[in-house]
């Protein structure tokens, strides 16, 4: 059985509900209509007794796995939030509600996180029950690239890293691997990217006692360690582990004989100053917060991102510079780390709506 809509395929063989990203020319990018199609399908075989587990993976244009998820389209939030289409509300409601049901799905969940895992695509992969990434693997949470956060529960997920490497990857942006995916607990194995067909076709002929073997099946089929080098963590820590962003920001350039120092503070330099802050306060925030009370606080901040400041949105701006005229020249306001006010960040904090009409409110963590 197959059913297919422009941009999800999603068929069960033998045991298994199987679902390929097929919006390859834009590397899976999640539109509101893919969001509405996994919800609805993920909610179709929960309570199917015929499946008894879920596995996910992205398409490239030369055919399946290759790359999982780039994130959420910021073409459309762009249009969306420069126009008052009302359809960017919908769109992370829906989408925070999705990756809400794959944290609590009651069945194995397996992701295979292949090529790019970034945004929109870490939602839909960080609440699995295995996550298997390839020597291909590339996962960031770029979100201060274009003046947003580590949304799709990235503060839930960032901030259960070890260490400060959740402050470091959510401010920067910066890129890891399959190693340092394990190491820092987004992801749970490898499985070299050849072998990730055999894999998944065996999963659909297998035959499976219940939903437990499906999922003791693919942790036997994957290595718990990844091929290359790890980063110094210790080196992360001792910056990011710092109270404020000033203190991080100070730091890396008094070090002038670190490369990554320097490097990585060049690289703050050209992120959304507000959103810096913003995210770094998350991080901390979220820390102490279970899923849903972390994707309430992220809807919170979303709806903030759009209309604290009309007609001043950082993500607009961000998503301009980066995707749409593609200047490169994003103009932040406030410029610079150290004009950013401390009242402007935290009224991202602050709910607009009464606990009881939250978007989220139906939410719970079991």
């Amino acid at each position: 059985m197959t059913q297919a809509s422009s941009d999800i395929v999603a068929e069960v063989r033998g045991q298994v509900g199987f679902i390929t990203l097929n919006r390859p020319k834009a590397i899976n990018a999640l539109s509101l209509g893919m969001v509405r199609d996994l919800y609805a399908q993920l909610l179709a075989w929960k309570d199917d007794p015929q499946v008894l587990a879920v596995a996910i993976r992205g398409s490239n244009k030369e055919g399946v796995f290759g790359h999982f998820c780039a994130g959420g389209d910021i073409r459309f939030l762009h249009q969306a939030g420069s126009t008052g289409n009302p359809q960017l509300e919908d769109f992370f409601t829906e989408e925070y509600t999705l990756n809400h049901l794959i944290f609590h799905y009651p069945k194995p969940y397996i992701a295979f996180m292949d090529g790019i895992v970034m945004g929109g695509g870490m939602g839909i992969s960080q609440g699995a029950s295995w996550r298997i990434v390839t020597e291909a693997t590339k996962m960031a949470m770029p979100e201060t690239i274009i003046g947003l956060f580590p949304d799709v529960g990235g503060g839930y997920f960032l901030s259960r890293c070890p260490g400060a490497a959740g402050e470091w990857l959510a401010l920067t942006g910066d890129t890891i691997g399959a190693a340092d995916a394990i190491a820092f607990r987004l992801a749970d194995a490898f499985l070299p990217a050849a072998e990730q067909g055999a894999l998944w076709d065996a999963l659909g002929v297998q035959t499976f006692a219940d939903s437990h073997a499906v999922q003791a099946f693919v942790q036997a089929s994957t290595q718990k360690q990844a091929p290359g080098a790890l980063r110094d963590l210790a080196e992360i820590n001792r910056v990011f582990a710092l109270s404020s962003v000033q203190d991080i920001i100070r730091a890396l350039e008094a070090d002038t004989a670190s490369a990554w120092a320097q490097s990585t503070a060049a690289a703050l330099r050209k992120r959304s100053p507000l959103m810096l802050f913003v995210v770094l306060e998350q991080i901390r925030r979220a820390r102490k917060l279970g899923v849903a009370d972390d994707l309430r606080m992220e809807r919170d901040m979303v709806r903030h991102c759009f209309y604290l400041r009309p007609g001043q949105s950082e993500t607009v701006e961000g998503i301009r510079a980066l995707a749409v005229d593609k200047d490169h020249n994003p103009r932040w306001n406030p410029a610079r780390i150290e004009d950013v006010p401390e009242d402007l960040w935290k009224a991202f904090f602050v709910s607009p709506w009464p606990a009881h009409s939250h978007p989220l409110a139906a939410l719970k963590d079991s």
